[in-house]
């Protein structure tokens, strides 16, 4: 039997980690209330502003020419955007690594019309980053004006030169999203690539998150339905106030509302659509940035609550040992008392 001095080291440390677990669930239940917050909030704007990309890309009184380039679908596609988001911190349960088993399963569908696309990939996150990395995908590089500043030497380091997106913090904000969409968007626009695709989690509730993979760049009518389709709420408090309304963000094909848009529809829809493609990469991100705090607070809870069961454990186990070994030393002491008498 392990002695008393061995397990009480042991059970020290249990409960040291048990303490440390309990303050990082505390600290992360206080972040997820108030990332869900945000999500949630956010939700109503984001699924309307859906729902608006869905009838502009079928526009039947818009000419073909003032449609923004962001709604054509191109014919040969040559290079194709994925976009990983992940967290930048780990202690997330299996935040990360069901995006990335997501990831890999939809690299395995072998299609006929892909094998001729190039793939690039940009990470949203440390963890993203190391993990495209590590596997040696083709990341997107740095504009030469931020690889290196005026006068500086070039890095020999390949990594400074790979272009991430990290830090946001524990509450993205607008001002954290927007230089993303305008590098996705920008990218579009100049043809580096002919698709963009993202991979990200949605939050569903405290207890459950999925990962999807959506295609957000072009847009078309039959992607934005799609998306809407997976991210809107079955249960809680919003799918409530959609029954109840009687709304839906899923537009009919067959009864879309006609628009006229004035002073030149051209000018308006580029606008339009780069602000509503922007709110819906944003609500992306606070989806994610929900889930990432809601699986850190179970990841955590389960942590404390397997260091408290451990904890007792250790201590019957050391209480065992201690009684163990007094029954011994009694033992012996009564057979040498005898032994002198």
């Amino acid at each position: 039997m392990e002695s008393p001095q061995s397990i009480k080291k042991r059970l020290k440390s249990v409960n040291n980690i048990g303490q440390i677990t309990k303050a990082m669930e505390l600290v992360s239940a206080t972040k997820m209330r108030k990332s869900q917050q945000i999500a949630l909030d956010s939700r109503p704007y984001s699924f309307a502003a859906l729902e608006l990309l869905a009838n502009l890309s079928v526009l039947e009184n818009i000419k073909k020419e003032q449609m923004p380039e962001l709604f054509k679908v191109r014919k040969n596609i040559k290079r194709v955007l994925f976009v990983l988001v992940a967290s930048d911190k780990g202690l997330a349960g299996a935040f990360n690594s069901s995006v990335f088993k997501k990831f890999e399963q939809h690299l395995k569908i072998d299609k006929e019309e892909w094998k001729g696309e190039e793939k690039l990939y940009l990470a949203v996150g440390e963890k993203a980053y190391a993990y495209l990395q590590k596997r040696g995908f083709n990341m997107v590089k740095k504009p030469e004006h931020q690889a290196q500043g005026a006068g500086a030497r070039p890095s020999t380091n390949p990594s400074d030169s790979v272009l991430r997106f990290v830090q946001a913090g524990d509450f993205t904000t607008p001002e954290q999203v927007e230089p993303i969409t305008n590098f996705i968007v920008d990218g579009y626009l100049n043809k580096k690539w002919d698709r963009v695709i993202v991979v990200s989690t949605h939050f569903r509730s405290a207890l459950k998150q999925e990962p999807h993979i959506r295609r957000v760049l072009p847009i078309d009518f039959d992607h934005v339905a799609d998306t809407i389709r997976q991210i809107i709420p079955e249960r809680g408090k919003f799918a409530e106030l959609i029954k109840e309304h009687n709304i839906n963000f899923i537009p009919d094909k067959n009864k879309l509302s006609e628009y006229t848009i004035e002073p030149s529809p051209k000018k308006v829809l580029e606008k339009l659509a780069k602000h509503l493609f922007f709110m819906q990469f944003y609500q992306l991100i606070v989806e994610a940035n929900a889930s990432e705090h809601s699986a850190r607070r179970m990841a955590m809870k389960t942590a404390s609550d397997n260091a408290k069961d451990l904890g007792e454990n250790l201590n019957l186990q050391y209480n065992k040992s201690r009684q163990s070994k007094i029954t011994t030393e009694i033992a012996e002491i009564s057979a040498g008392a005898e032994a002198q008498s």
